[in-house]
């Protein structure tokens, strides 16, 4: 009986460490020492999805290729989320893709660059608004204030493909829609410490922040809830261009700072592109800016479901706090490399409960016999 109380605990042990082990499959660099390098461009590229699939490229959920629109991701049904992430990083550089929104009240198509550090950079079109885009940064992930994101008029993101461009460099990030500057900005004018300046991944995808089981904030955010009966929603992707303006076959980081000084480029150098850098105009003054900053949470969730870092409360208007949770809502997916090892308390601790839960039961059941 005694060996039978050890089996049963040692299963135990087996598989609360499965449990854990799907939580663990991101790795914030400032976080913890060891992570693993990101695979660098470390040159150009360029990506025709009116050809198909493309390597280089992950997608999750149901993407599908057609010759005269690329690729399409559709929402139709509550839970989708399309999604494609690049298999490559870059430090520096800069992307351009060709994409149509999606229509939809709720509906929320995404251009995302984001590091495993939490850094991003986006475009985000909410499906309701057909004359917006909002732009938006991150640093570290650090939500606790959302006065970053500024919306753009900008006509008919939804009928007709646009390009919308980033070009991002030490001292300046531009974004820009069919080759006119709606936005810049430096270090010095970025919020304290806010700057992206870590290796970053390209994420391009859709989701519905409109969903009736996400928070109010989120809701409302979104423009409204999502009426799946009028669906489905479909984003489409042409192309997708990019440079890398550093060279090499790896970026590691040297430490934990999470700034750019502490990455280093394997085979290369960091800065090592710099001659194939894009001439942008900086100037956005002819833009127009709608709106910025304010109380609408930009929530971290859908194109970002699997690095959420912060839970949107469900009240409106939402004032932030400093109250963090790590959610992963696809822990199967090939491709987490970004994000934090910050764990929820259920999660952190489930497996010690079970273990300890089992080594009782195992060990002092026969006593009861």
């Amino acid at each position: 009986m005694k060996f039978s109380g050890l089996a049963a605990a040692t299963a135990a042990l087996i598989l609360s460490t499965q449990v854990s082990a799907q939580t663990y499959t991101n790795c914030d660099p400032r976080e913890q020492s060891g992570c693993p390098p990101d695979p660098a461009l470390g040159g150009s590229a360029n990506f025709d999805f009116t050809k198909g699939a493309q390597k280089s490229w992950t997608a999750s959920g149901k993407v599908e290729y057609s010759s005269s629109t690329g690729a399409a991701f559709t929402v139709a049904n509550s839970g989708d989320s399309p999604l494609i992430t690049s298999d490559f990083y870059i430090m520096w550089g800069h992307l351009e893709v060709v994409l149509q929104a999606a229509p939809g009240t709720g509906i929320v198509s995404s251009i995302v660059m984001q590091s495993d550090t939490l850094d991003e950079i986006d475009f985000e079109f909410l499906g309701g608004q057909d004359s917006n885009v909002q732009t938006n940064y991150f640093g570290h992930g650090d939500t606790s204030q959302y006065n970053r994101e500024q919306t753009i008029a900008m006509s008919n993101n939804q009928n007709s493909f646009h390009t919308y461009t980033v070009d991002w460099t030490a001292n300046m990030i531009v974004w820009q829609v069919d080759g006119k500057t709606v936005r810049s900005m430096t270090p010095a004018s970025a919020n304290a410490g806010q700057y992206p300046q870590t290796p970053m991944m390209i994420k391009i995808g859709i989701w519905a922040g409109g969903d009736p089981s996400n928070p109010s904030g989120t809701i409302n955010w979104a423009g409204g809830t999502t009426d799946y009966s009028k669906g489905p929603f479909t984003m489409y992707c042409k192309s997708v261009s990019v440079i890398d303006y550093s060279t090499g076959k790896q970026y590691v980081y040297t430490s934990q700072s999470g700034t750019s000084d502490s990455i280093s480029a394997v085979g290369g150098s960091v800065d090592g592109n710099m001659a194939a850098t894009a001439s942008v105009a900086t100037d956005a003054s002819a833009a127009t800016v709608t709106s910025s900053g304010g109380d609408a949470p930009i929530p971290w969730a859908g194109t970002h479901r699997e690095t959420s870092s912060w839970t949107t409360p469900n009240i409106w208007p939402w004032v932030a706090t400093a109250t963090a949770s790590i959610t992963n809502d696809n822990p199967s997916s090939a491709h987490t490399t970004s994000g934090s090892d910050k764990l929820t308390v259920f999660t952190m601790f489930f497996p010690v409960y079970f273990i300890s839960t089992s080594l009782v039961f195992g060990f002092l059941f026969p006593l009861w016999r």
